[in-house]
């Protein structure tokens, strides 16, 4: 096991490169099974989730090589329809693999999958739209056993909500379906846009991929291409969220700022100057953080759930009261305990969570208890007084690349060492 030491108390400032990012990685990963040739993908972040793809990759028969951030995916010598359990249990993203085998071969066998805790995250909605589209599914001993006896079928689904893992396992499994597929109240993540302009580059044909309403005109065939993913848009925000806890002022080249309009608006309220271009977001903390008085996380357009720990830890010093309202998770403030710690004003009831900002947080020793909830912690770790410890970083690298290299790239007083 490991841990991470942060003494606090030192401003983040400078330039870093977003890493590409996890969310688009990892399905896009899954794509690759789709392919008929050599796929290589660049801008692939180096994540223990990352590699729990590829270990799936490979479990399947697809040889897989990952280098400097790119990887090489050869599908053409798929052997078995079959993901282990084990592997199944490393990741929540591993579920998109049922509509990437099943697209390929008509059939697949996997477990429900994993991931960090953060309350009910059923797949019923996954498996009501392959059943539209000609699955029969069977559940025995844990296990998903899923077969197309009349092959894949294209078909019109209307999502009761807009669920990204429901809208990439549909899109995986629709593009070399007989017929049209149309995905109403899809996902409009960028993410989504993502796997659609990858699959697009392999010969698919998908219309609408960030528009609410998606097209798929199944194909006969898909072939390799050479891809790189978007940047990571929940990387770019957490740093943000580091910078502006401890009154810092970085750039973020790679950052796209069309990803983050509601992010960007908050941190302008809180009396952050942000200002962006094309390729690159500008960050400017140096004035006294103020409360923002009502944040809602919502689907994409609006502000992203897996924002709300990193951005609650900058708030924890913000003078004033914020209100924070989790719509997505029901099991999203697990890291409030370990920031209250640290001395930090928070009160939650049901899904809304109160912050009145303090005026100083103090280093002590913590627990992650997810992905995004520890790099909050992170977070408030640079804006305390003192040394704290983080203890479960596993989680953390799930979703951020080498995180204490590029917070030192920043200024940080930050190590990583064997606990």
């Amino acid at each position: 096991m490991q841990r991470l030491i942060i003494k606090g108390g030192k401003q983040l400032s400078g330039e870093l490169t977003v890493q590409g990012a996890k969310n688009s990685a990892l399905p896009i990963l899954a794509g690759c099974v789709l392919a008929g040739s050599q796929v290589k993908l660049r801008g692939i972040p180096e994540l223990s989730d990352v590699y729990a793809a590829c270990r799936i990759l490979a479990s399947l028969g697809v040889k897989t090589a990952f280098v400097d951030g790119t990887v090489t995916a050869d599908p053409t010598g798929i052997s078995s329809i079959h993901v282990p359990e084990k592997l199944m249990r490393q990741m929540r993203s591993s579920i998109v693999f049922l509509g990437a085998v099943l697209g390929k071969t008509g059939a697949c066998r996997l477990s429900f999958p994993g991931g960090c805790e953060l309350g009910p995250r059923p797949i019923d909605m996954h498996l009501r739209a392959l059943r539209q589209m000609g699955v029969k599914i069977t559940e025995k001993y844990g296990e998903l056993i899923c077969e197309c006896p009349h092959g894949i079928k294209g078909a019109v689904i209307n999502l009761p909500f807009p669920s990204v893992g429901a809208t990439e396992n549909i899109m995986l499994c629709a593009a070399l379906a007989d017929g049209e597929t149309v995905i109403c109240n899809a996902a409009r993540e960028p993410e989504i846009e993502d796997l659609a302009e990858f699959l697009r580059c392999c010969g698919a044909r998908i219309i609408g991929g960030s528009s609410g309403t998606v097209r798929i005109k199944g194909v006969k065939e898909l072939h390799g291409c050479e891809y790189t993913v978007m940047p990571d848009r929940i990387c770019a925000a957490t740093f943000m969220a580091a910078a502006a806890a401890t009154g810092g002022e970085i750039v973020l080249k790679g950052a796209r700022a069309q990803d983050l309009g509601a992010v960007t608006d908050v941190f302008r309220q809180a009396g952050c100057l942000v200002s962006d271009s094309a390729d690159r977001i500008y960050l400017n903390a140096k004035k006294p953080l103020r409360a923002v008085r009502d944040i809602k996380t919502l689907p994409y357009p609006g502000f992203p759930t897996d924002a709300q720990a990193p951005v609650m830890a900058m708030l924890c010093k913000a003078r004033g009261t914020s209100v924070i309202t989790e719509t997505i998770f029901s099991s999203r403030f697990r890291h409030v305990d370990e920031l209250a710690r640290m001395g930090a004003d928070i009160k939650t009831e049901g899904r809304t969570a109160v912050v009145t900002g303090v005026r100083e947080l103090y280093g002590t020793g913590v627990v992650a208890p997810d992905l995004r909830g520890g790099a909050a912690l992170v977070c408030a770790a640079l804006a305390a007084q003192g040394e704290s410890t983080v203890t479960n970083i596993c989680l953390i690298d799930r979703g951020y690349e080498k995180i204490e290299k590029t917070l030192a790239l920043l200024g940080a007083d930050i190590r990583r060492e064997n606990c």
